[in-house]
C-alpha cells in the first residue's frame, strides 16, 4: 500500500514510518497516488489558543482529508485523542470537530484512533518531565493519588495504525491503549524499576494538588476502552505495559540524561 504520513519528523511518527516500511508499505512524500493516508499533523499541546486548534486541528484535517479524497486515497487514518470521547477543553473540542466531519465526508473511509497519554523512546513533555523526576529521586506528592490512567506505548500504537489501514471499508472509532490502566504511583513505581531507582512518593491531599499547575493530570483519572479495536480487528498490544517502558527508560539512559 502506498502511504502518506503526515507528522513523520513527529515523536509518533518517527516509530510508525519505520514499522509500515517494514511491513512492506511504500511511504509516500505526497498524496498524489496514495491509497491511503495517516494523519498525525495536529497541535498537542494545551498552550496553543482555541483559534489556533481550530485551524490546524480541524480546518488542516479536513483539508488534508479532501485532499485524500481528490487523489483517491479513501481509506484515512486519523490520530484523535481520548480527550474527544468527552471533550473538557478546547483540544478535545477541536478533535471531536475533526472526528464529526471526517465522519461526515461522503466518500471517505476514516478510521479513527482514540489513544489515552503514548510514550516511548523520544517522548517529550509531561511523561519525559515525570521520568526525569523519578530518575533524579525527587520527592514527589503522588502517595495519595487513588487515580486510573491508561496508558499507550508508541510502539502498540504503530501495530494498531497498521491494523487499521487493513481493516475491511467502513468508517470505525476505536480506543487503543496497552491494556489495564494504572495509577499515577504505580506508574512512579514502574518507572523506578524500569530505571532501577528508588521512589519517594510522599501524601498530599489530591484536591490541592489538582489546583496546581498540570496536577490535575496527575490527580485525574482517564481509562480509555480499546475493546471494539479488539474484538472487531483482532487486535493485541505486542509490547506488555513494563516492556514499553523499559524500551523508554533504555532511551532514556541512552540519552545521558
Amino acid at each position: 500500500m502506498r502511504i502518506l504520513v503526515t507528522g513523520a519528523s513527529g515523536f509518533i511518527g518517527s516509530h510508525l514510518c519505520p514499522a509500515l516500511a517494514a511491513a512492506g508499505h511504500e511511504l509516500r512524500g505526497s498524496v498524489e497516488g496514495c491509497d491511503a493516508v495517516v494523519h498525525l499533523a495536529n497541535i498537542a499541546h494545551a498552550r496553543a489558543s482555541s483559534a489556533e486548534l481550530h485551524r490546524v486541528n480541524v480546518e488542516g484535517t479536513i483539508a488534508q482529508a479532501r485532499a485524500a479524497l481528490a487523489a483517491g486515497a479513501r481509506r484515512f487514518v486519523y490520530l484523535s485523542s481520548a480527550k474527544a470521547g468527552s471533550p473538557d477543553d478546547a483540544y478535545g473540542h477541536a478533535k471531536r470537530i475533526a472526528e464529526q466531519a471526517l465522519m461526515a465526508m461522503p466518500g471517505l473511509e476514516p478510521v479513527i484512533l482514540r489513544p489515552p497519554l503514548v510514550y516511548g523512546p523520544r517522548v517529550k513533555a509531561n511523561f519525559l518531565a515525570l521520568m526525569r523526576a523519578v530518575d533524579r529521586g525527587w520527592p514527589l506528592p503522588l502517595a495519595s493519588i487513588r487515580n486510573r490512567r491508561s496508558l499507550l506505548y508508541v510502539g502498540n500504537l504503530a501495530d494498531a495504525v497498521l491494523r487499521c489501514l487493513a481493516a475491511a471499508p467502513g468508517v470505525r472509532i476505536y480506543g487503543v491503549t496497552d491494556g489495564a490502566p494504572v495509577s499515577t504511583p504505580e506508574l512512579c513505581r514502574m518507572l523506578g524499576r524500569a530505571l532501577d531507582k528508588p521512589v519517594r512518593l510522599w501524601p498530599f491531599p489530591p484536591a490541592l494538588l489538582r489546583l496546581a499547575p498540570g496536577g490535575a493530570r496527575l490527580a485525574d483519572s482517564l481509562v480509555v476502552d480499546d475493546g471494539a479495536l479488539r474484538r472487531e480487528l483482532g487486535w493485541r498490544p505486542p509490547f506488555g505495559f513494563e516492556e514499553g517502558l523499559r524500551h523508554t527508560a533504555e532511551w532514556y539512559r541512552a540519552q545521558g540524561r
